[in-house]
C-alpha cells in the first residue's frame, strides 16, 4: 500500500515543502495568467500576447518538477498484475530490475536534456551517443530569445556575461529551458534514492498502484460510519 511521505530531517522537510510550494505556485500562476487573458479578451477585447507562451513554459515546468516529486512520494501509478503472481523473492528481483532500467532511462534523459539546453546556456554539449565522452565544441546560442515573453528589467544584468553586452528584446530561452537539465537531474536523483530504499528493504517498488483501492476503502469506511 502507498504510504504518506514524511521527511526525516529538517533539510528534507525544507526541500519537500520547497518542491510543493514551487509546484503550487507554478499551477497558480498558470491559472492566473489564463484567467486574466480570458477576462481581457472577452471584456476588453485585448489580451496579453505573451500569455500562451508563458503558460506553455509553466506547464512544462509543472510536469518536469512533478515527475520527480511523484517518484519521491510514490504518487505514480503502475500495473502490478505480474508482481501479484510471484512470491516475495521474485518480486524483489523484479523491483530491483525495474529500478535499474529506470535509472538508465533517467540518465539518458539527463544527457539529452543537457545536450539540448547547453547551447542556449552558452555551455558545451557532451560527446558520445549514449554515454558522455567528455565535452565537445558547441556553437553558443545564448542569444536565442523566446517568441513573445518580454525581458524583465531586473534580469538585465545577465546581458553582459550571456549575450556579450547586447540587450535582450525578449526573455532568453536558456532561462525557461533550464528546467530540462534541472528536472531530469532531480528525476535521476529521486529514482536513485528510491532504488537505494528498495535495496535496503525500506520500499517494495518504485511505483504504487493502489490509490484507487484506497479511495474505495475510504469511501466505504465513511459510508459505514453514516
Amino acid at each position: 500500500m502507498s504510504a504518506k511521505y514524511a521527511p526525516k530531517t529538517a533539510f528534507g522537510w525544507a526541500v519537500h515543502h520547497a518542491e510543493e510550494t514551487a509546484i503550487a505556485v507554478t499551477l497558480g500562476v498558470m491559472t492566473l495568467i489564463t484567467f486574466v487573458n480570458v477576462v481581457l479578451r472577452y471584456v476588453f477585447a485585448h489580451s496579453m500576447i505573451w500569455g500562451l507562451e508563458a503558460t506553455l513554459i509553466l506547464f512544462a515546468w509543472l510536469v518536469l518538477l512533478g515527475m520527480s516529486y511523484a517518484v519521491k512520494v510514490t504518487a505514480h501509478l503502475g500495473v502490478d498484475a505480474v508482481l501479484g503472481l510471484v512470491g516475495p523473492g521474485m518480486r524483489r528481483i523484479l523491483a530491483i530490475a525495474s529500478a535499474v532500467l529506470c535509472l538508465i532511462y533517467a540518465f539518458l534523459l539527463l544527457k539529452g536534456a543537457w545536450d539540448y539546453w547547453a547551447p542556449f546556456g552558452g555551455f558545451e554539449q557532451t560527446g558520445g551517443r549514449w554515454f558522455p565522452e567528455g565535452f565537445i565544441k558547441t556553437r553558443d546560442q545564448a542569444w536565442y530569445e523566446t517568441e513573445t515573453i518580454p525581458m524583465p528589467d531586473w534580469l538585465r544584468f545577465i546581458e553582459g556575461p550571456m549575450n556579450q553586452g547586447e540587450a535582450y528584446n525578449k526573455l532568453p530561452r536558456f532561462i525557461p529551458y533550464f528546467i530540462l537539465p534541472f528536472g531530469t537531474a532531480l528525476l535521476f536523483f529521486r529514482i536513485a534514492q528510491a532504488s537505494w530504499d528498495i535495496l535496503r528493504g525500506r520500499r517494495e517498488a518504485l511505483i504504487v498502484s493502489h490509490e484507487a483501492e484506497e479511495a474505495v476503502a475510504e469511501v466505504r469506511h465513511m459510508n459505514a460510519e453514516d
